[in-house]
């Protein structure tokens, strides 16, 4: 693919790169991985832009640490394939390295990113799913304002928006997962027509506290499912603070299906995605508590 012209500025720290996207304002795009950003020149230029800002010589980005008592800590340069190849996240948080794994190819997984993949908003990504259900928080960073704190639950306002203001310079530094605690487990399921290479027509994940044969707690969340990823908050509530039987499940399945409002596309129907979602909120619910930690 051929691209238009544009000035390239590789940022030495995030201070600069804010400064430049306040004073440089629709003119400039950010990026880090860049295999979202790439495809999306040609379309960026025909609407003004002229200056990509590249993150990867921020020293800070390439974060990938787990801290005891706290959680996973992930930079926003740390690469996707680092992530799902890490000892400790497949030791601490597989569902992690699964989602991570699922996400295009190994070489798109050698460049992209984890806090690249949440910036591109997807309704169908594979990361945020994951995310979302085990209530991972971002860093946003202004040089103006600082560093503040955001919820995935608060991440994705509309379709193809997030949190963070790029008029105000506000950037995403680093995902914070939490750690898995006794009882607890989470889970991420695909469904899409390849095993690689290709969007899902469904994502769900599961994170999943248990106290006994109870459901202490819970967050389901669902790709493909809106036009953001989204909780399924009713199904949530049917199971929390019961015993979790395969016909409580089968009804919880059913209602994260009903309150969902998926579209139909050249990949599938809205009624498939509606079936795929019982489905697989069913099998990520049974698998984050096949992988609870004790």
């Amino acid at each position: 693919m051929a691209l238009p012209e544009f000035d390239y500025i590789a940022a030495k720290s995030y201070e600069e790169a804010s400064k430049l996207m306040v004073s440089m304002g629709s003119e400039c795009v950010v990026m880090s991985g860049g295999t979202d950003v790439i495809l999306q020149i040609p379309k960026f230029v025909s609407r003004g832009m002229k200056t990509v800002i590249d993150l990867k010589s921020v020293p800070e980005q390439t974060r990938l640490e787990f801290v005891e008592g706290e959680g996973l800590y992930v930079g926003a340069n740390t690469k996707l394939f680092d992530i799902q190849s890490s000892p400790v996240v497949l030791d601490k948080m597989p569902a992690v390295a699964q989602a991570a794994h699922y996400v295009g190819s190994n070489q798109v997984r050698r460049k992209g990113t984890m806090v690249g993949s949440i910036c591109n908003a997807s309704p169908t990504g594979d990361c945020g799913s994951i995310l979302l259900a085990m209530n991972a928080k971002v860093k946003i960073y202004s040089a103006e304002n600082g560093t503040r704190e955001v919820a995935m639950d608060d991440f994705w306002p509309g379709f193809k928006k997030i949190a963070a203001d790029k008029s105000k310079g506000e950037l995403v530094t680093e995902i914070f997962i939490p750690e898995l605690k006794s009882g607890e487990g989470s889970a991420y399921f695909k469904h899409s027509v390849r095993k690689a290479m290709d969007l899902a027509i469904v994502g769900v994940a599961a994170w999943v506290k248990m106290d006994g044969k109870k459901v202490a707690d819970c967050r389901i969340a669902v790709a493909g499912g809106d036009v953001t990823i989204v909780r399924a908050k009713k199904a949530e509530q049917m199971l929390i603070g019961n015993e979790l039987t395969e016909e409580l499940l089968e009804k919880a399945a059913v209602q994260a299906a009903d309150e969902m409002n998926p579209r139909s596309s050249l990949r599938a129907s809205a009624e498939y995605r509606h079936d795929m979602i019982r489905v697989y909120t069913k099998r990520a619910v049974n698998k984050a508590i096949e992988t609870m930690k004790a």
